[in-house]
């Protein structure tokens, strides 16, 4: 029996990681597609965009993105398993022959906790690198397009006073935690708070005590326009100063939390949203566990007895249910209204608990 058990454990892990890696490389494809052609639309009017390089471009920007959809990838993958299981008669073989539920879902629990700590570890700074490589191709591609390109909403905002003078920068793109910036406005006020100038640069680089600007255009009031090639402002900002209005926890890897949060909290900046992320990187690897158990309870069932549809209904709507409850505590830990701990491992324990109920009940009961 323990030889039959280990047999089985290794074939149904085998047939629920294949499961689970087809969905990941599907919605992979998918959104690779999808971004493609969305980046093509916004690059058919530059004369320097290659096709190659743009698809480089989406290539690179896809895996953050899909890093969020890993859980509802485990939760398909898994009931595609079962399903398919259950279709073939195999689940009935395996009751048959005197192995409970409990034994051939625990391959796929011990498999996507693995998956997780993978995901935690190496696939999670991948994502982060290949974000910041991708916004280097960003500027390249707009560079010669001002304010062009990928950005959030109406971009990046820093304001900065010093002795000289009160400037407002506002970029279109973002690298290195801020430490780049491309696509810039600029909005200088003397110290006494009268309008200056306005700047426009290609691009700026964060040095010890200045900004420095290259491809600048400057427009005063009582002047024509001036073209420089750099131009270098003063500034008191700090590098984590600078990361922390320019980077979201998203863009930092998991290994660099750690040192980003200790640094903030050092400059008395706000750290929630980064210890949330890093308690959620943390919790990943049962994140995937809970979901796995949840399409179990929902996909055990004798195939010929009919209901598949409200099944896979039910294992859908649980799944987007435990995605509403994660946003909520997300939004009341960046709040300060919930410990981000609480917030990171209350999806955990609400999902896990759930699946383990039902099955409980579907099994013991």
């Amino acid at each position: 029996m323990s030889m039959l058990t280990n047999t089985l454990g290794r074939y149904f892990a085998g047939r629920f990681v294949v499961a689970a890696l087809g969905v990941f490389g599907g919605i992979f494809l998918l959104l690779v597609l999808v971004d493609y052609i969305e980046m093509v639309r916004k690059t058919s009017g530059l004369a320097s965009a290659s096709a190659i390089m743009v698809a480089e471009t989406s290539l690179f920007r896809v895996p953050q993105l899909l890093e969020k959809l890993t859980p509802f990838c485990m939760l398909i993958g898994a009931m595609t398993c079962y399903l398919a299981l259950s279709r073939r008669l195999e689940l009935v073989v395996a009751r048959a022959a005197g192995i409970s539920a409990w034994q051939f879902i625990s391959p796929a629990l011990g498999s996507a906790l693995l998956i997780g700590v993978i995901a935690t570890i190496a696939y999670n700074p991948m994502s982060a690198n290949l974000r910041e490589l991708s916004k280097r191709m960003e500027a390249e591609l707009f560079g010669s397009a001002p304010g062009g390109g990928i950005q959030d909403a109406s971009g990046f905002w820093l304001n900065q006073v010093t002795s000289d003078g009160q400037t407002i920068i506002n970029a279109a793109r973002s690298e290195q935690q801020g430490i780049r910036l491309t696509g810039l406005t600029l909005f200088r006020f003397d110290a006494d708070q009268h309008f200056k100038e306005r700047v426009e640069a290609r691009e700026a680089t964060l040095e010890a005590g200045r900004w420095l600007f290259k491809g600048v255009r400057r427009f005063s009031l009582d002047a024509p326009p001036i073209d420089q090639a750099s131009l270098e402002i003063p500034t008191t900002l700090t590098e984590a100063q600078v990361r922390n209005s320019f980077s979201t926890p998203e863009t930092v890897s998991f290994w660099q939390l750690p040192s980003y949060i200790r640094s903030s909290e050092s400059s008395g900046f706000a750290t929630a949203g980064y210890r949330l992320q890093y308690q959620k990187l943390l919790a990943q690897p049962f994140l995937l566990a809970a979901m796995v158990m949840l399409a179990a309870s929902v996909s055990l069932r004798f195939f010929r007895m009919g209901g598949v549809q409200k099944m896979v209904l039910s294992g859908v709507g649980a799944g987007f249910l435990l995605y509403v409850l994660s946003k909520v505590t997300e939004d009341l830990s960046k709040a300060e209204l919930m410990h981000p701990i609480a917030a990171a491992w209350l999806p955990v324990v609400v999902g896990g608990l759930t699946g383990f109920l039902a099955l409980l009940y579907q099994e013991d009961g």
